[in-house]
């Protein structure tokens, strides 16, 4: 499910039907970001050190850079739990929003009705 854009892919988020295009050079919640409709935290939140975003990837691979230990154990990034705000796509992924922007992100995927 590759969008059409070289360096581009589509980033799925389990239980919605959301799903978004993320750059190569884009970290997934800037790319989350753009989704206004779902997401309303600023980008200002992508500075790894409020722990709101985290995910858990789970398939496809990314690139990352280094994670808040305050929010994001070893065992945790070795298990696939990362902060969006520090990854970037290298294949589609599909993700499951596991932090404190999971609330946000499924409560508005079906009509302010939240399905967890």
């Amino acid at each position: 499910m590759k969008t059409n854009k070289k360096n581009t892919h589509t980033i799925s988020l389990v239980k919605t039907e959301i799903s978004f295009p993320c750059s190569t050079t884009q970290t997934v919640l800037n790319s989350m970001a753009a989704l206004t409709r779902y997401i309303w935290y600023s980008f200002w939140v992508s500075w790894c050190g409020c722990g709101v975003c985290v995910v858990e990837v789970l398939s496809g691979k990314f690139s990352g850079l280094p994670m808040s230990r305050k929010h994001i154990s070893g065992k945790d990034e070795a298990n696939g739990r990362v902060l969006a705000c520090r990854i970037s796509p290298q294949s589609d992924l599909s993700l499951k929003v596991v932090g404190k922007l999971q609330k946000s992100v499924y409560k508005f995927n079906v009509g302010d009705k939240e399905i967890f």
